[in-house]
Order: C-alpha cells, then sequence, then structure tokens
C-alpha cells in the first residue's frame, strides 16, 4: 500500500509570471539570476523568484507578463496633484513661441466665457522666445478689455495680468513690491502686469475661491493621468488646508488610487498650527509627516536666490522669499511636532541659507530636504552629507533650462547647476521627481532626461554637461528606493522584495537595457499598487 502525500500551494491574491524583474534589491546583483515571477497576497509581495518557484503559489488572478519588464512603483518625489488636475481645466499656454501668440490664445478662448469670468492660463515661457523679455500687459489688455486674465508662467513663479486683473487686485503704478515679491515695472516704473513669487497672492486673494467639488474633481483627474504615466506615489509638495480636507475625504471613501505624501505648505501659519497639533499621520495611502517651506523663486524668472547677481542681469540677485530668521523659526518649529522639513530652494544663496539652517536644527535621520538644489555652489556639496540632507531634484529641470541656464548663470557658476552626479560623489542621496505640472508627470521622461541630459530631439548631441548624466540604475532607483527613502517608506516601498508592500509597473521596454531614446516611446503596460492593477491590463 502506497501513501501519496498532496502538498497543498499556498493560497496568494495575485501571481505574475513570464516576467523580466528589477527588484532593485541589494540581493540582485548584477549578472545573477533574474527573477521572473513574483506572488502577492493581501497587498504584500510573498515571493519573488522564478516561474518554477511561483508553481507552489496558486490565485485566482494569475497574470502571464509575457517577457515585459517589470520594474517597482515609481514614485514622484516633489509634484503637485491638485495643479496638476486644475491646469487641466485651464488655458494651455506651453510652445507659445511669443508674447502675440499668447494674446491669440486669450482671444481663442474667450467666446467660451461669461463676461466678467475670469479667465486663469498657465504654461508660456519667455526663454523660449526671439525676444527673452519678460512680456507686458498692454495688448493682452486691450484684448480683454471685459474679463479679468491672469497667466501663469511655465513655473508658476511669475503671472501676466491683464489692467482688469491689475484693477481687481488693488494694483497700480504706486503699489510696492510685498516681502518675497516683485511687481514688474518698466523703465518709467509703471506696472507691466507682470507678478513675481509672493507678489502673486495681491491677485489670487481676490480670486474665486475653489469649491470642494473642484477640488475633489481636479485631484481624481491628477490621480488617473499620474497612475496611466506609471506612478504609484508622490510627494504633495505644499498641500493646502482645503486640498488636505479633500485628500482626506477621498482616503475614506477609498478613492485613493496612488500613495500620496503630504507636505504641508508652510505658509499657511493656522494650517501648520493645527497639523502639528494633530502630529504626523502615517497611513499607506495618505501620509501627513512633512512641510514645505520657501528659501527662493525660480531660476527661469530670475527669482532663485544667487551669491552673485545674475549674469544677464547684473542689477539682479534673486529674491529671498522667506528670510534667515523666519526660516529657522518655521524648521525650529516643524521639528517639535516631529515633520520633515522640505526648502524649496533653488539659488546657490538660497541653498546655502537653507543648509546653515539644517545645521543648527537637523539631528541624524530627519531626513531634511532641498527641493530643487538647481544651482549649489560647489562648497556646499559635502554639506548635504555631512548633515544627512536629501537633495530632492527634478531631471527634466535641467533639460527644459539647459538652453539659457549658462546665459542666467555665466559659464563658471553653471558648474554647480542642475549637477546630479557632483552632489552623488560629495556623498548627497538624491531623490528624483517632476514637479508637475512645471514638467510632464512621466517618470520615463525623466529617466531619461537623467541618464542623456538631451531633449526629446536628442540635442545637444551627447548630451549637455553629460558628466553630471546618471546611470540607468542610478536614474530607476531616484524615482523608486531614494524616493521612498525621502518619504520615510524604504522599509515598505521602493524595492520588489518578500514583506513589502506589492506596487509595481510593468512596461513595455526595459528601461535598465534599452537604448534611452526608447524610453520616450514607452507603454505602461500596467500600474499596480497594494497588489491591484489600477491601471491597465495584462
Amino acid at each position: 500500500m502506497f501513501l501519496f502525500i498532496l502538498l497543498a500551494a499556498t493560497p496568494a491574491d495575485l501571481v505574475v509570471t513570464n516576467a523580466k524583474i528589477h527588484s532593485l534589491a541589494a540581493e540582485a546583483r548584477p549578472g545573477g539570476p533574474r527573477a521572473t515571477a513574483l506572488a502577492v497576497k493581501e497587498g504584500r509581495i510573498i515571493y519573488v523568484g522564478d516561474d518554477k518557484g511561483a508553481a507552489a503559489y496558486e490565485a485566482k488572478d494569475k497574470i502571464d507578463a509575457g517577457g515585459k519588464t517589470i520594474v517597482p512603483g515609481l514614485i514622484d518625489a516633489h509634484a503637485h496633484l491638485r495643479s496638476l488636475g486644475g491646469e487641466m481645466e485651464i488655458l494651455d499656454l506651453h510652445g507659445c513661441k511669443s508674447a502675440g501668440e499668447i494674446v491669440t490664445r486669450v482671444q481663442a478662448a474667450l467666446p467660451k466665457i461669461q463676461k466678467g469670468q475670469w479667465l486663469e492660463g498657465r504654461g508660456w515661457d519667455q526663454n523660449d522666445w526671439t525676444d527673452k523679455r519678460f512680456p507686458s500687459h498692454e495688448t493682452l489688455s486691450a484684448a480683454t478689455p471685459n474679463n479679468p486674465v491672469i497667466l501663469r508662467r511655465v513655473d508658476g513663479h511669475a503671472a501676466l495680468l491683464n489692467a482688469v486683473a491689475l484693477k481687481a487686485a488693488g494694483i497700480d503704478d504706486k503699489t510696492k513690491d510685498p516681502a518675497g515679491g516683485r511687481i514688474g515695472r518698466d523703465e518709467r516704473g509703471a506696472a507691466t502686469g507682470i507678478l513675481l513669487d509672493d507678489a502673486l497672492e495681491l491677485v489670487t486673494k481676490v480670486m474665486p475661491k475653489r469649491t470642494k467639488e473642484d477640488l475633489e474633481r481636479q485631484i481624481l483627474a491628477a490621480q488617473e493621468k499620474a497612475i496611466a504615466v506609471g506612478l504609484t506615489g508622490m510627494h504633495d509638495m505644499g498641500t493646502t488646508k482645503d486640498e488636505l480636507a479633500v485628500l482626506r475625504i477621498l482616503r475614506r471613501k477609498n478613492l485613493l488610487k496612488l500613495r500620496v505624501y503630504v507636505a504641508l505648505d508652510g505658509s499657511d501659519d493656522a494650517l501648520t498650527t493645527e497639523e502639528y497639533a494633530r502630529g504626523k499621520a502615517i497611513d499607506p495611502m495618505l501620509t501627513v509627516r512633512a512641510v514645505k517651506l520657501y528659501a527662493d523663486g525660480a531660476l527661469g524668472s530670475r527669482g532663485a536666490s544667487l551669491l552673485k547677481p545674475y549674469s544677464d542681469d547684473p542689477k539682479n540677485g534673486g529674491l529671498r522669499i522667506t528670510n534667515d530668521a523666519a526660516l529657522l523659526a518655521a524648521a525650529q518649529k516643524a521639528k517639535a511636532a516631529g515633520f520633515q522639513v522640505c526648502v524649496h530652494a533653488i539659488g546657490d544663496a538660497a541653498v546655502r541659507a537653507t543648509l546653515d539652517v539644517f545645521a543648527k536644527v537637523a539631528k541624524a535621520d530627519d531626513r531634511y530636504r532641498v527641493e530643487h538644489a538647481q544651482v549649489v555652489d560647489a562648497a556646499d556639496w559635502p554639506r548635504f552629507q555631512k548633515l544627512e540632507v536629501i537633495a530632492s531634484m527634478q531631471p527634466t529641470h535641467a533639460t527644459s533650462d539647459m538652453d539659457w541656464a549658462e546665459a542666467r548663470l555665466g559659464h563658471e557658476r553653471v558648474a554647480g547647476a542642475y549637477a546630479w552626479r557632483s552632489l552623488m560623489k560629495a556623498g548627497a542621496r538624491l531623490a528624483f521627481g517632476s514637479d508637475f505640472p512645471v514638467e510632464h508627470p512621466d517618470p520615463l521622461f525623466g529617466l531619461y532626461a537623467a541618464i542623456t541630459r538631451t531633449d526629446h530631439a536628442q540635442k545637444p548631441a551627447g548630451g549637455w554637461r553629460v558628466q553630471e548624466a546618471m546611470t540607468p540604475t542610478e536614474a530607476l532607483r531616484g524615482f523608486t528606493l531614494d524616493a521612498a527613502y525621502a518619504g520615510f517608506s524604504e522599509g515598505e516601498l521602493g524595492t520588489l522584495e518578500i514583506g513589502k508592500r506589492a506596487d509595481f509597473v510593468v512596461l513595455s521596454v526595459d528601461p535598465l537595457g534599452a537604448k534611452p531614446q526608447e524610453l520616450l516611446r514607452a507603454k505602461i503596460v500596467a500600474t499596480v499598487v497594494g497588489g491591484k492593477r489600477v491601471y491597465g491590463a495584462l
């Protein structure tokens, strides 16, 4: 008599086989055996290995990946979720080649709105024009006598207003520049309609307030766009009180498909006081434990604070939005509440001031962050490692700005601009993002920029300051494990390992093996968050 013992298969919720898996786990060494399968139970990975081993797992949901590539879930370490959804609803000014084209697009949009209604647009960039000066409002105002108009520059740090909007905001030739902002003026001192940085508050405070329904619609629309490009998580930089309230509602309704890490709008004292008293909230889909502060403006609008004046504007050294004392006080307040501090600092003076503040406040593993770190003096590169500060950077900023960055900074100073590899060699920990909607949210575009330092037409040949380029693996880590680390979630996310959350992306190309230009044509086959397919199908 023979006794046969049947071994029951281990139950799983999802089993994926026949894949090319880049786990990015420490034990997955180059040249070693490549994983081809994984299994998921209750949102976590319970197996990573070969197809033969996967046969021990039984699940109703089985995926044959057909040899396609799987990478850990992609995380954007610096972006603006509601703003992305909001931009999808307003006038698109990307690609305008002149101030005249802006007016043409505005005129085409006017019949679609009512008299007296605000017209909003975003996306123009004077650096792309033959005449690279900021526009003035006269032609726009003549074309729009019945509607207030606000047209934000691509970076959101500058805007062009028409005469009706200027009047609504109470701005005239005698209005003084507010702290941390600047009102554009011509050689006669007349207001040109351009507002920089905190001067924008003069107009935003008189504009119609977004309703809860507006915010929910825009956040959900942005979420759909984000998961469609392979994002499984993002760090929302500067979340307002109203946006946070809607995010919490969406979380309670189980409508969040994207993991959102919130950095509070640090300019709102009431918000930070309330949330600091509440304490940091760690949740798989909605974490609130950081604050976003501003040290300066943006390079494209010459608001970034520089140690020496702009090479193409010798009388201008940029703007300090928050002075040293206020920045220190805000960081100390966040520190006392146990919140991570993330400071927008683009110019080398702002970066140095931010590091000086961090030196007085940050302790081991606080993981304080310099957001953007676009221009960093070489003397400050080693301070990132010494202070354990994260350089939260956006690769596509370099390829968007490369045509004019040297004119702004000069040949010598541009060596410290978008200097990813130099910072990394100095010991800095980098985390990558897009800053969407300033840039396109597609992280594959970010990978391409990081690897090649060229635009989508592969220019300039060989790459712009290519010595700062990243390897494919380094770039992918920037959008996975390193971004997870920047949000204190490297134990849960960023690699495909047993016990971690089952966030991964199925791609039509191998980002570690394909030619870089193939990334620009790649397709997201599926986006999986917590073991659930939130986008695509196999």
